[in-house]
């Protein structure tokens, strides 16, 4: 095969493997969902809504799952010192998966003043995928605990999912995540990388672009190779 056509093949194997790579990117969808809580409290029934953002975080065979509240929710008559208030709280597993995943969260780094919408800190838990496929997450029941009381607060609204993974069961698999709302704090794995949409759309480029660079250059090792023969004969 003449130089011109190795040049060319080895162009083309780099751009097929370059589109290859791309075509594989895994699939993360990922949303802030309103959730429409009915709260069973010490002193009676109360209701509020709070935009409910679910992100995901690989960490090693499985996922750091962080559930944000970006509303309030119920609250208490008397102040709630700092510490005296715990949340936790579960997620409803749908798609290739089933059953629930436990969340919690440090108590209040704050007083809660009486009659006060109470803010929920960001809930965390690790989900291990046990089927292939894409996992849905959605918000499922908040418990508060204070001062000796027990909170349940349940979701009414039947809200769709606030994040959809797709993995592989046993850690081998796709990454997914959520690009939307705030941090999730410095005890929740913020020194690993995010596998949302867009971070892992600009991992992949940079390995097609790698992909396309080796080809590039070992045509041009190839264009020299040639050229440097043709000139010592």
């Amino acid at each position: 095969m003449s130089y011109r056509k190795r040049t060319a093949a080895l162009a083309s194997a780099a751009a097929l493997a370059g589109s290859a790579v791309w075509m594989a990117a895994p699939v993360a969808r990922a949303e802030v969902v309103d959730v429409n809580y009915q709260c069973r409290t010490p002193i009676g029934d109360k209701s509020a809504v709070s935009p409910i953002d679910i992100k995901g975080v690989k960490s090693g065979s499985g996922y750091r799952i962080t559930m944000s509240w970006q509303k309030g929710v119920s609250s208490s008559p008397v102040e709630l010192g700092k510490g005296a208030m715990t949340p936790s709280a579960t997620i409803a597993l749908g798609g290739a998966d089933s059953g629930t995943l436990a969340v919690s969260g440090p108590a209040n780094d704050a007083a809660i003043p009486a009659n006060t919408p109470i803010k929920i800190s960001d809930l965390s838990g690790t989900y291990t995928p046990k089927k292939s496929g894409e996992v849905t997450f959605t918000a499922g029941v908040l418990t508060i605990k204070a001062l000796g009381t027990t909170t349940t607060c349940t979701p009414t609204n039947d809200p769709g999912p606030s994040l959809t993974l797709d993995v592989s069961a046993g850690g081998g698999g796709g990454a997914g995540g959520s690009a939307q709302g705030g941090g999730s704090g410095a005890d929740k794995g913020a020194g690993l990388p995010r596998t949302g949409p867009e971070d892992s759309a600009v991992a992949l480029g940079t390995l097609g672009g790698t992909v396309l660079l080796a080809g590039a250059a070992g045509a041009l090792w190839l264009t020299r190779r040639h050229q440097g023969a043709r000139a010592g004969r």
